[in-house]
């Protein structure tokens, strides 16, 4: 016989499930990425898949058109060249221009992510950055809008099994990473953010994205993912 507590937890499952499963950009992702808030995954050229890929919220690409693979899409659709991803590639410009510009910061080039604990506040890279498997730490200090700027004048490769934890209470949604060139996240890790790259981005195999993937001027290219740019709660992520 199930409990009354049981019956109640799983009433609060099936509404949560029901009801929060979209794509709702917070008023943080629309003032900074615009009509790019919008998407889950923007590229400027292509987006390649293999294997099983699942995202949330639209798919873009923006001039480019090709599309090689498929990608289960919720709450969301592909535009290809349309109006809709051109606005979307024109926001992104802006944004990526405005977080490049964002004033101090705190200097970690030649730095490595692993380890470290940080701070809402602006972080940078004068060349590339790396995260080399072990764990980096994103603390909100108990503020729901903290936010974090990453940024990275060249590259930024985030190694195999790598994790990025949020803690008290900072929101996924509220990481920015502007990578000058390209973004290299490799096999099975838990990252969170968005990725608003000059260039290209490349997943690899089962690593699961809490954020965005946006791409200015190149290529998305995916390998058996996961990119939602919602925050689930523990009845969602076990069906999912």
């Amino acid at each position: 016989m199930i409990s009354r507590f049981a019956f109640y937890f799983i009433f609060i499952c099936i509404y949560q499930i029901l009801n929060v499963q979209t794509i709702n950009p917070t008023t943080e992702n629309t003032n900074t990425l615009g009509k790019a808030a919008e998407y889950s995954i923007l590229a400027g050229v292509s987006i390649t898949n293999s294997g099983t890929t699942n995202a949330v919220g639209n798919i873009g690409i923006s001039p480019g058109s090709t599309m090689t693979g498929s990608i289960t899409i919720t709450e969301g659709v592909l535009h290809s060249a349309d109006a809709d991803s051109l606005a979307a590639q024109n926001a992104l410009t802006t944004a990526y221009t405005t977080l490049a510009a964002t004033a101090g910061g705190v200097d970690k080039s030649g730095i490595p992510l692993d380890a470290l604990t940080l701070t809402a506040g602006v972080y940078k890279y004068t060349s590339s950055c790396f995260l080399n498997g072990g764990v980096l730490t994103l603390d909100g200090g108990g503020n729901p809008n903290s936010r974090w700027i990453f940024q990275i004048g060249s590259t930024i490769t985030v190694a195999v099994s790598s994790q990025i934890l949020m803690t008290n209470s900072g929101s996924a949604l509220n990481v920015y990473w502007q990578i000058g060139s390209s973004a290299t996240v490799n096999a099975s890790a838990t990252m969170v953010g968005n990725i608003v790259a000059f260039t290209s981005i490349s997943i690899g195999t089962g690593t699961t994205f809490t954020g965005r993937l946006l791409a200015r001027n190149g290529s998305v290219t995916l390998l058996s993912n996961s990119v939602k740019p919602v925050v689930l709660n523990a009845c969602q992520w076990a069906l999912n």
